[in-house]
């Protein structure tokens, strides 16, 4: 049988942190909040965030929700929202790292001077984790992480990272969803290792009709017009895109460090799966080289097992 929404246990007394107030991030807190969560939704404009929180309260007006600022390519807002809640002292359940930017056509940097895609995707969702750790570990949360039939093909350019040589939108936006998936697998090992008990997964909506695709590189009228004939027969909605990610999120039966994503041809579309996994995601080498480079880009610190309360 296929696993939709029905499926998703009670969520009553998990306390849940969804990045993106749009599309995906959106119909992942409705459907987290529905199953009776508390849903914490986090993003960098404040007036989105707002009117998402009030369209999710008019559809379940019991449903206890809010809205946090976040901005991914700061590292000073990612700070500044994780101690907000460090300072709350309240468990985290589940960190859905969602939000994304795609494909700018031209080159452009975060605050800290990161390629926007890699800085914005991943260093942001790396860097926010890592300062979260204790309240994920308090909560023995779900921690998932957005990654993309993007990655495959992808590569990991640890000679340039941040693209400064020579820009090519694509393949920076796989690099970063790589790099998300990479992240997740790692982040499990490193679970078990170190003790934090948290369970990490991935997952892709495959091609999902959200903000993502009206925001990158605008094509030519003819092929405007194409994906317009073709666009209702190879996507899926947004809450069918945001399944893999709830089941990630909330299945008992889903596998730690697995990832997930549609079922159809091609992962295109269809009820949530086990997804296929690139061989560059499973090298070992590379995803100690990316955690270590990553915390030194971001000045994050993961805690010791000793540090971390149970």
């Amino acid at each position: 049988m296929d696993w939709t929404v029905q499926q998703i246990p009670p969520q009553h007394g998990q306390r849940a942190v969804v990045t993106g107030v749009g599309g995906l991030g959106f119909e992942t807190a409705l459907a987290l909040a529905a199953a009776g969560a508390e849903v914490i939704l986090a993003g960098r404009n404040a007036q989105k965030g707002a009117e998402a929180v009030r369209h999710l309260l008019r559809m379940l007006p019991q449903a206890r929700a809010r809205f946090e600022l976040l901005d991914l390519a700061s590292l000073v807002s990612v700070y500044s929202f994780a101690d907000r809640l460090l300072a709350e002292a309240r468990p985290v359940h589940l960190l859905v790292n969602n939000a994304g930017v795609m494909s700018p056509p031209q080159r452009q940097t975060t605050a800290d001077g990161f390629e926007l895609q890699f800085g914005t995707n991943y260093l942001g969702h790396f860097a926010l984790t890592a300062r979260l750790l204790p309240l994920l570990c308090q909560g023995r949360a779900r921690v998932v992480n957005l990654s993309s039939l993007a990655h495959r093909g992808a590569t990991l350019h640890f000679e340039d990272l941040q693209w400064e040589r020579r820009y090519r939108p694509w393949a920076a936006y796989g690099q970063s969803k790589l790099a998300m998936l990479v992240f997740a697998l790692e982040l499990q090992r490193r679970s078990q290792q170190e003790g934090w008990g948290l369970t990490s997964f991935a997952a892709h909506p495959g091609f999902a009709r959200t903000e993502l695709i009206p925001n990158g590189p605008q094509p030519g009228p003819v092929l405007a017009q194409l994906n317009r004939w073709v666009q209702p027969w190879l996507s899926q909605s947004a809450a069918q895109g945001a399944l893999p990610t709830l089941l990630a999120a909330t299945e008992p039966q889903a596998q730690p460090g697995a990832y997930y994503g549609p079922g159809g041809f091609f992962e295109i579309k269809g009820p949530p799966r086990r997804a296929k996994v690139a061989a560059a995601a499973q090298d070992l080498e590379a995803a100690t080289r990316l955690w270590a480079e990553s915390e030194e880009l971001t000045g994050a610190h993961w805690l010791p097992a000793t540090g971390v309360t149970q």
